[in-house]
């Protein structure tokens, strides 16, 4: 006959139980928002005329990462379910000083697997996993297009715990670009030769794109040299730079106009010592990756006769104009690589980060 002594011994078992699975597991219930993973360093800015803000993203110097190091469960599988736009890439994680990681396209681990990867650009060429998902296997959407050339699919929500782009909200960042701190300030800034004004390499040409119709109006009031497919001048990667570099000013004009969507047609030209004039978010938007010095935006005059005055004036002034520059004393300027950096980010994440997690709607987060 069950007694009372026997019913609370049952439930004190049962709670046990309970907490014991509370403490290993560490669940972490925020639903829907996200949990952000942005790797960060707080910057002390000592650089004369040149204000940098303190939630700039900066990447960490290999000092920072050893510093931060943790430990970490060993052979975190993370599946890449296709290839990013069908270009493979170097699987391991040695070159990000990421480790305990096994970074793999073969299918048959898909049952061991910690995290799947899906690009979203390659989501309809590709069949999609058909067996159910382990319990403790999460789901990745990764994308590094703009909603504007990014195709919306109805399918999306309630099927991915994480996602990774160059959106700053995302649970895993990849941006196009950063900047990292130098370890002491530059002795001397040398810049290359300039013998332009102002260029623009352009390969993808729409009438109806924001950037056209305001270069349509600029081009009224200032000379620009053009390069690219859209102005039957192919330009290669070797040209590229000499033809950037040579320019005081570059037409860092993005495709879409769409939150933090902010390429590598800014950092190319700050690596290169050449201003970008820049057409994409709104500037704050801008200052949260670069110095608010560092660029020139057209939102901040109110017409492009305005902007061409502005660019004239600088070039009459060298002082003014080396001013936009003065950030190279203490930043340099760091491209990331989309597919391989990606897949062991996502390692690094679920080492780190081992609750439970989902993400409910995706459509309205990234397209509305």
């Amino acid at each position: 006959m069950i007694t009372l002594r026997h019913v609370a011994f049952g439930f004190a078992i049962i709670l046990s139980i309970f907490v014991i699975f509370l403490t290993y597991y560490k669940p972490n219930f925020k639903l829907p928002a996200l949990t952000f993973y942005q790797e960060r360093v707080n910057i002390s800015c000592q650089c004369a005329n040149t204000s940098c803000p303190s939630d700039l993203q900066v990447t960490p110097t290999p000092t920072d990462v050893k510093k931060n190091q943790v430990d970490t469960r060993p052979d975190t599988i993370v599946l890449l379910w296709m290839w990013p736009f069908g270009v493979k890439h170097p699987l391991s994680c040695d070159e990000f000083n990421i480790t305990g990681c096994h970074v793999t396209v073969d299918k048959s681990v898909y049952h061991q697997a910690h995290g799947v990867l899906f690009h979203h650009r390659d989501i309809g060429n590709t069949v999609m996993p058909t067996e159910l998902r382990p319990w403790f296997q999460k789901w990745i959407w990764f994308n590094m297009e703009s909603p504007v050339y990014s195709g919306v699919l109805p399918s999306l929500d309630n099927v991915f715990n994480l996602t990774m782009s160059y959106r700053l909200d995302s649970t895993i960042l990849i941006p196009y670009g950063t900047l990292e701190l130098l370890q002491s300030k530059r002795e001397s800034l040398e810049l290359p030769a300039k013998n332009k004004l102002l260029c623009w390499i352009v390969s993808h040409w729409e009438q109806r794109l924001e950037r056209v119709r305001y270069f349509q109006e600029l081009k009224k009031y200032i000379n620009v040299s053009l390069y690219g497919n859209a102005f039957g001048n192919a330009v290669g990667d070797d040209d590229y730079k000499d033809i950037v570099s040579s320019c005081k000013f570059y037409l860092a004009f993005e495709n879409s106009v769409c939150k933090d969507y902010i390429s590598e047609k800014l950092f190319l030209p700050l690596e290169l010592g050449t201003v970008p004039v820049v057409l994409g978010p709104p500037r704050k938007n801008y200052e949260r990756v670069v110095p608010p010095d560092s660029f020139i935006h057209v939102d901040d005059f109110s017409s492009p006769k305005q902007l061409v005055e502005r660019l004239l004036y600088l070039d009459q002034n060298n002082e003014e104009y080396l001013k936009l520059l003065e950030w190279k004393n203490w930043f340099k300027v760091i491209h990331h690589k989309f597919g391989h950096e990606a897949a062991c980010k996502t390692c690094r994440y679920l080492q780190i980060n081992r609750g439970y997690q989902v993400f409910h709607n995706l459509n309205k987060w990234y397209w509305d």
